[in-house]
């Protein structure tokens, strides 16, 4: 059981109200991913449910029970950082038991909690190594390790693929995924990379200075953005915001993506030339620009060519496109 429920959970550094009055349920079981830009409060917000940063208003309850009075190592919570945090001098074996041992288990206990979870993280033949003698990939493996051996109601991730290469990336990204589905457990997870959110997230919170914009499953969030931030923060490349009017649309601001565009030398909505092409293999990405409108971005699959500063027209696809106000929010 691991379900978690802020309270009008706030958070002041002096005059600087930095978690505004936040209301959020995690269900039990749920993989919850917190994205936002730099500064948005997130890994703040993440501190404070692990107890490493002191609430300035509301509360925090995991199953029910209020824990932000208690500190970290009662909360049976259990924290990955970005950095991986190992003790250097101790072996694999020994950093994952440590808090196992500290709390007074059983050598037999730990020893057989250890050996089910590096054979869960394929870490067997890593054990009797210090950290400095494994690669970044296997320290995080480590470190996750070392959170699931206390087997804790609720496991918090602050940024844990930041410091990997894409490659590593990508295989610690489902190795997580494989690992919630496993375990069930419930799994809040902070980063800015979008594709860690719209891959691994149940429920995605967008947060902007200290407020929650938005909360939803990730398609919810990129077929149904509440908002321009929202809108341009979920999906990459980046939604196109054009100017309504120019359109003969009754609106502030029309948002489309790339990929609902397409490119003609003959006719469409809106003339353009081309600025810069990345051919991405799979697919292209054509960018163009236009007096009115800036520039736009167009998502086309495979292999294309374009000349730059050819001239071409931008035909939408009505249907995908979304309306906001002046004020940015959605028109429905």
């Amino acid at each position: 059981m691991g379900a978690l429920h802020l309270s009008n959970v706030s958070k002041s550094f002096g005059k600087t109200e930095v978690i505004k009055g936040l209301d959020l349920t995690v269900q039990d079981g749920e993989f919850c991913v917190f994205v936002g830009p730099s500064g948005c409060g997130k890994s703040t917000l993440l501190r404070m449910i692990a107890g490493l940063e002191d609430l300035s208003g509301g509360d925090v309850a995991l199953d029910g029970k209020i824990i932000s009075n208690l500190p970290p190592a009662k909360r049976e919570i259990a924290m990955v950082f970005q950095t991986y945090a190992l003790y250097p001098h101790l072996s694999v074996r020994q950093n994952m038991g440590l808090a196992l041992k500290q709390a007074g288990e059983p050598k037999a206990a730990i020893e057989a909690a250890v050996n089910r979870v590096a054979a869960m993280l394929e870490l067997d033949p890593y054990l009797d190594r210090r950290p400095a003698e494994l690669s970044g990939g296997q320290r995080q493996r480590v470190a996750i390790g070392r959170a699931i051996v206390r087997r804790p109601k609720l496991f918090l991730f602050d940024e844990p693929l930041s410091n990997l290469d894409a490659a590593l990336r990508v295989a610690t990204r489902i190795e997580i995924a494989r690992l919630h589905r496993e375990l069930g457990a419930t799994m809040v997870y902070v980063t800015h990379d979008q594709v860690e959110a719209m891959t691994l997230a149940d429920k995605i919170v967008v947060l902007r200075a200290g407020q929650v914009e938005q909360v939803g499953s990730p398609m919810e969030l990129y077929n149904n953005p509440a908002n321009t931030f929202v809108a341009g923060f979920i999906g990459s490349p980046q939604m196109n915001f054009l100017k309504a009017s120019a359109l003969g649309e009754h609106a502030a601001t029309l948002g489309i993506r790339p990929e609902h565009l397409t490119l003609s030398s003959q006719n469409g909505d809106i003339s353009a030339k081309v600025s810069h092409v990345e051919k991405l293999g799979g697919e292209t990405l054509v960018y163009l620009r236009n007096a009115e409108q800036g520039v736009l971005t167009v998502r086309l699959f495979g292999e294309h060519d374009f000349a730059f500063g050819a001239d071409l027209f931008v035909t939408l696809d009505q249907a995908r496109a979304f309306r906001f106000d002046v004020d940015g929010n959605r028109l429905r």
